[in-house]
C-alpha cells in the first residue's frame, strides 16, 4: 500500500490506533549483556541452602527445561505470524467485497457500459455474495481467536522457565517439576547460572519482552477485527456491529486476562475519543461509511504489525541461543 493512505487516519472518527503504545518503544537499549542489569530480580523468600550434589542434579534438568520452553516460543512465534497472514487475507476479502458493492453504481465499466442491464446484474450478484462476505467475517474472527490462543500459550510458556525439585534435599533420587512442591523452593536454585552466565530470572525477563510484543499487537488486531467485521452493519440487518466491550467469541475475555491484556482498561482509553468525535460531528460515521483509503489504512496497519519488532525478536533468540549453546529457529 502507498504511504499516502497514512495521512487519512487522523481525521477518521473511529478509535485511533495511536491509543496503543508500541512495545518496541518500551526498550530502546538494545545492548543487553545480562537481562538482570535491566530487570532487577524481585526479592525472594530465603530457601534451604543447596548442596553441591543438589545443584549438579538440578542444573541439567533446568537446562533441558529452558531449551524446551524457548523452542516452544520459537514455534509459537512462527504459528502466530502464519495466523496473522491468514487473517489479513480474510480481512482483505471483506474490505474488497464491501467496496465492490458500495461503489458499483459509480464504477466506470468501460466498454461494458453498453451491455444491457450490466450494472443492475452486477449489483444483484454482489448482493447475493453477502453470504460469502459473512463467511470471510467468520473466518477472520476464527483466525483472531486462534491468534489469542497462541499468545495465551506464549504467556504460559514464559511462566514455565523455572525448575522445581520434588522430594527433599540430599535424597538419593531427585525428581523435578514445573510446579513448586515446596513454598521455599524458588525454582532457580538461588539465582545461580544455568548455562554460563544467566540465571533463570534472566531468561524469564527476555521471554517477557518477547511475549509482550505479541500481546500488544493482538490488542491492535482486536481493534482492526472489530472495525472490519462491522462493515455493512447498517446496510445489512444480518451484520452485527461489534463493540470493543463485546466478546468476539465465547471465553475471549478470560483469554485476554491470561495474556495480561486488560480490555476494560483499553476500553476506558477509547471512550473519551469516541465522545469527542460525537461532539464534533452528527452521528459517528460507522464502518460501512468509511472512505476507501481508511479501510486501506486498516489493512496496511495489519500488515505493518507495529508492535512486533522482528529484528529485536531475532536478537532475543540469538542471545538466548548463544547462552544455551544451541541454535533456536
Amino acid at each position: 500500500m502507498e504511504s499516502k493512505f497514512l495521512s487519512s487516519i487522523a481525521p477518521a472518527p473511529s478509535p485511533t490506533l495511536s491509543t496503543f503504545q508500541a512495545s518496541s518503544d518500551v526498550a530502546t537499549d538494545r545492548t543487553i549483556l545480562s537481562p538482570a542489569a535491566k530487570y532487577p530480580a524481585p526479592p525472594t523468600t530465603p530457601s534451604t541452602p543447596l548442596s553441591a550434589q543438589d545443584i549438579r542434579r538440578w542444573r541439567p534438568a533446568a537446562q533441558r527445561n529452558l531449551r524446551n520452553q524457548w523452542s516452544k516460543l520459537a514455534a509459537l512465534r512462527t504459528k502466530w505470524f502464519s495466523l496473522s497472514s491468514t487473517a489479513r487475507s480474510y480481512a482483505t476479502s471483506v474490505v474488497n467485497s464491501h467496496l465492490s458493492q458500495r461503489y458499483m453504481d459509480a464504477m466506470d465499466l468501460g466498454v461494458l457500459t453498453d451491455m444491457p442491464d450490466i450494472r443492475k446484474k452486477a449489483c444483484r450478484k454482489l448482493f447475493k455474495q453477502q453470504v460469502i462476505i459473512e463467511t470471510y467475517r467468520n473466518n477472520l474472527l476464527s483466525s483472531y481467536k486462534d491468534m489469542v490462543a497462541v499468545v495465551t500459550q506464549m504467556v504460559n510458556v514464559s511462566k514455565s522457565m523455572r525448575c522445581y525439585r520434588k522430594g527433599t534435599n540430599g535424597s538419593a533420587l531427585t525428581e523435578f517439576s514445573l510446579f513448586p512442591g515446596d513454598q521455599n523452593d524458588t525454582g532457580d536454585s538461588d539465582g545461580i547460572p544455568v548455562f554460563t552466565f544467566w540465571s533463570i530470572f534472566d531468561f524469564e525477563k527476555l521471554a517477557l519482552e518477547l511475549v509482550q510484543m505479541f500481546v500488544s499487537e493482538t490488542n491492535i488486531k482486536r481493534l482492526l477485527v472489530m472495525e472490519i467485521c462491522s462493515i455493512g452493519s447498517e446496510e445489512f440487518s444480518q451484520v452485527d456491529r461489534l463493540k470493543w466491550s463485546d466478546h468476539f467469541y465465547v471465553g475471549e475475555f478470560e483469554d485476554l486476562l491470561k495474556c495480561n491484556s486488560n480490555s476494560n482498561e483499553v476500553l476506558n482509553q477509547l471512550v473519551p475519543r469516541l465522545e469527542s468525535c460525537n461532539s464534533r460531528t452528527s452521528p459517528m460515521q460507522s464502518s460501512n461509511q468509511l472512505e476507501t483509503n481508511i479501510l486501506q489504512v486498516y489493512l496496511t496497519t495489519w500488515l505493518a504489525e507495529v508492535n512486533v519488532d522482528k529484528f529485536r525478536i531475532g536478537e532475543l533468540f540469538a542471545m538466548v541461543g548463544e547462552e544455551m549453546h544451541v541454535t533456536i529457529s
